[in-house]
């Protein structure tokens, strides 16, 4: 019988917020056990995210599962501090919440270990902390915590992380992430976040002001093309990744990479209008980055 997220079923109503994300999570190709590890990681990241963003399942039932207090189950930080108790028992105990006990299964016969797990918790407390950047330096910074440990543990998963791929995947998870804060920069705005680096924003005389009209004016379209550049250029730097590895891999690798590229052209195509909304490509356009990037092209 096919569940229906409900508050009472905050697991799958986690799992299945995989549909919507930019890149394809664990897609049909893929060996059935690289498709149930992908997601099993999948459901921690989105947990964790959910939680920094305040985005969980109405009812505190994620909260209950953590044993946090019905009073504390509104405060971020401390769902974080139980969710990394919680992490913690993933390598050493039995964990409370069901995302992590499906994650345990395959921390053990990937022997991953606690570190991108980590990273992802850190980075959601940074942004309960700090809203702006002043530097891309430091944005890429705040990258190496909320979006790298997701490239790695897709190598780990799959068993073929090596320096080189670490350093390409690296570059590829920061350019999804900036490309994201970019479709997002309204969403974010009203979480009181700017991931536009502060001194970029004076560069190109954008206010924060200007980030809440309806519509983006030349300096705030100027800013975002500046940004989306960057992300292609990571992009570019990334993408030798794919030629790297073999076989169905190479395919969903390939699939990242596009998606990033597919993004950026969206952007591209809206003028670097983003406040709107978030542009987003067509399956079309996805589907010629995807045979680009697979020919070493794009």
């Amino acid at each position: 019988m096919t569940r229906t997220p409900t508050a009472r079923d905050p697991e799958r109503a986690t799992l299945d917020k995989a549909a919507g994300e930019n890149f394809p999570v664990a897609p049909f190709f893929l060996p059935r056990a690289w498709r149930v590890d992908l997601m099993a990681v999948y459901g921690f990241a989105r947990l964790v995210d959910d939680i920094g963003d305040g985005d969980l399942a109405p009812g505190g039932a994620d909260a209950r599962l953590l044993g946090v207090s019905p009073g504390e189950a509104e405060d971020r930080l401390v769902l974080l501090d139980a969710f990394e108790a919680d992490l913690r028992r993933v390598f050493d105990g039995i964990p409370r919440h069901p995302l992590l006990r499906r994650l345990q299964p395959t921390v053990r016969r990937r022997s991953l270990t606690p570190e991108p797990f980590l990273g992802l918790i850190a980075a959601n407390r940074q942004d309960q902390l700090v809203t702006r950047y002043e530097t891309y330096d430091d944005l890429l910074a705040y990258c190496e915590l909320s979006a790298n440990p997701v490239g790695r543990l897709v190598l780990a998963v799959t068993g073929t992380s090596t320096p080189e791929r670490i350093r390409r995947s690296d570059a590829v998870c920061t350019a999804l992430q900036i490309v994201e804060h970019l479709q997002d920069v309204r969403e974010d705005l009203g979480r009181d976040r700017i991931y536009l680096p502060a001194a970029d924003m004076k560069r190109f005389h954008v206010q924060e002001s200007d980030l809440a009209a309806p519509t983006a004016g030349a300096s705030v379209r100027a800013l975002v093309a500046y940004e989306a550049e960057r992300a292609r250029g990571l992009l570019n730097e990334g993408a030798p990744l794919v030629g790297s590895v073999h076989g169905r891999l190479k395919l969903l690798l390939a699939g990242f990479v596009a998606g990033g590229r597919a993004v950026v052209h969206a952007i591209a195509a809206a003028e670097y209008d983003v406040l709107p909304g978030p542009p987003k490509p067509g399956k079309t356009r996805l589907l010629r980055e995807v045979g680009l990037t697979l020919r070493g092209e794009g």
